[in-house]
């Protein structure tokens, strides 16, 4: 049995930045990461972090923004907080080593991204996030903690109604093993992989979401999920916003800007729901290419502006698409994205079990509400981040020991066991791909009553399904069978809570789009719904949003 008073469960900006506030807090920590943290997610964020510094800005109009972003389901109080610690948080980022592009007067260079009254996004051309992972990395290097790499979490352990600890899963041995702590933060990012088009990794599993709904944490606006609205056609890559910011354009099979008739105040720049919507009803209305997609124009912007400021685009075009942007459109259609829901958390990352938190995706405070705004995820990452880690290593300090015992790592691993003793059932990879299948055609983003009946009966028919999965490899080195049947288990439970919230929810609000419910619906559902976990499935209840200054509006771009 291992013991560590604050254990992170996730190695990318969200767990490092808590990891480093806690190591820096003078207590016993460790990460558990189930790949190598240069490699986690945060690296994969191309476009920027968003804070007010220019001088025409200011942080009233970034709360503003993300508030209007969020189609006023983001708690207030949450986004102040958020956006006044913007810009003390980029230059500790800068201060730690991030290579931020520059301005000709050697000031941080900005971009303009959609939903935002001011250019506000500070970039590193367009690999931001893989230059602030870099960087903090870098620093927590410099501090003593223990890291698990390659280590999968399967159980978070509650009893006496705290935290006591984590099982995990090593993959170099094949074995499972207590790990005590004090307090645990989930920093395990998304679970985008729910979904067959995504841009997200194929670690993007929501490991660490699904143990805390196990453990009887509250899960907050799972319903809410964003799609980008440029993926590229065949792969479903990420084609950052950067790109819009830069000057890209959308067009139609007949040639038109279209979006003028969607946002004609920002056009392209509109907020990612509101895009996407566009794109969508463009292709379905028979305006698209032949093959379902519309064009993203960067060529005007000329050779050299594109392949600066937008090499890792130009990179991706070329050898995953075959198109050479600097002489041919984009061929780009929407994908799943980002998850505005998670674990529900307060502004120090406190869930409601004591002992544990959370940040970054794999959390819901809520600042981004229905809708997310391109460039405050990674702000948002470093910010709360920060705050879990204090959080956790103040209850550290003061919390007696954890009791966490043998029978606890029995109990997690008796199921895997059964897995790989059958000799018959299904291979986990099928009934991943059928829970992929489903939620593409049933839960993106235009949602009807009929559609989520029927994929929540599917989705549930998979879940029985998964009762007889099979793990065919039986060996302890790196068992891959086995993570797989792991992970979709995991998202399995997390689509069902997303199908029952999206069912629940008859209104459209951001990326929440019910064709049978096509108006915000302020009097009955200005309000966060929280997802318990029981024997019958999610049961549901709903926590008022935060207010302080803006009274919900109609949302115009």
């Amino acid at each position: 049995m291992r013991h560590h008073e604050v254990l992170v469960v996730g190695a990318g900006l969200a767990g490092q930045r808590a990891a480093l506030a806690a190591v820096e807090a003078r207590r016993d920590v460790a990460i558990i990461s189930k790949l190598h943290p240069l490699r986690s997610h945060s690296g994969a964020a191309q476009g920027g972090i968003n804070a007010a510094v220019g001088k025409e800005d200011s942080i009233d109009t970034h709360i503003y923004d993300t508030v209007k972003g969020s189609d006023y389901l983001g708690d207030q109080d949450a986004i102040e907080f958020f956006c006044r610690e913007a810009g003390p948080t980029v230059v500790e980022m800068e201060h730690y080593g991030t290579i931020f592009s520059r301005a000709e007067d050697g000031s941080l260079a900005r971009r303009p991204f959609g939903g935002q009254g001011f250019p506000r996004t500070i970039y590193a051309a367009d690999r931001t996030g893989l230059a602030l992972l870099q960087a903090l990395w870098e620093r927590l290097g410099t501090e003593r903690f223990t890291l698990y790499q390659e280590w999968d979490l399967t159980q978070i352990v509650v009893r006496e109604g705290r935290v006591q600890g984590v099982v995990a899963f090593d993959r170099r041995t094949g074995q499972f093993e207590g790990i005590a702590a004090k307090s645990v933060v989930i920093a395990t990012g998304p679970a985008g992989r729910i979904y067959g088009r995504t841009t997200n990794a194929h670690t993007c599993t929501g490991d660490g979401i699904a143990a805390a709904y196990d453990a009887g944490a509250l899960i907050k606006d799972l319903e809410f999920v964003q799609f980008h609205p440029t993926a590229l056609l065949e792969s479903g890559i990420l084609i950052t916003e950067g790109a819009r910011g830069e000057g890209g354009i959308l067009k139609n099979a007949l040639g038109e800007r279209f979006m003028g008739k969607y946002a004609p105040h920002v056009l392209d720049l509109a907020s990612r729901d509101v895009v996407s919507r566009a794109i969508v009803t463009e292709v379905r209305e028979g305006r698209g290419f032949p093959g379902d997609f519309v064009h993203l124009e960067l060529m005007h912007l000329g050779k050299e502006r594109i392949e600066t400021r937008l090499q890792e685009i130009c990179d991706f075009c070329r050898n995953f698409a075959g198109v050479d942007p600097v002489v041919n459109p984009i061929p780009i259609f929407p994908a799943q994205h980002y998850m505005m829901g998670g674990v529900g958390t307060n502004i120090r990352g406190e869930t409601n079990i004591a002992g544990l938190y959370a940040a970054g995706e794999a959390a819901c405070v809520s600042i981004h509400g229905a809708n997310r705004l391109g460039g405050n995820s990674l702000l948002e990452t470093l910010v709360f981040g920060k705050q879990a880690g204090l959080a956790a290593a103040t209850y550290a300090a003061s919390a007696s020991a954890p009791q966490l015992n043998d029978s606890d790592v029995a109990d997690a691993e008796a199921p895997v066991r059964r897995m790989m003793s059958r000799t018959d059932g299904e291979d986990p990879q099928a009934i991943r791909t059928a829970m992929q299948r489903t939620m593409d055609q049933y839960v993106g983003i235009y949602r009807t009553e009929s559609d989520l009946l029927e994929g929540l009966r599917q989705i549930r028919a998979i879940q029985k399904r998964f009762e007889q999965v099979r793990v065919v490899d039986r060996s302890n080195v790196y068992n891959l069978n086995l993570t797989d049947a792991l992970e979709t288990g995991h998202m399995l439970e997390l689509a069902e809570v997303i199908v029952v919230g999206a069912f629940a929810r008859t209104e459209s609000r951001g990326a929440h789009s019910r064709v049978d419910y096509p108006s915000r619906d302020d009097a009955h559902w200005m309000r966060h719904t929280l997802a318990r976990k029981t024997p019958d499935g999610p049961n549901l209840t709903y926590a008022p949003v935060g207010y302080t200054r803006w009274e919900p509006k109609e949302r115009v771009y």
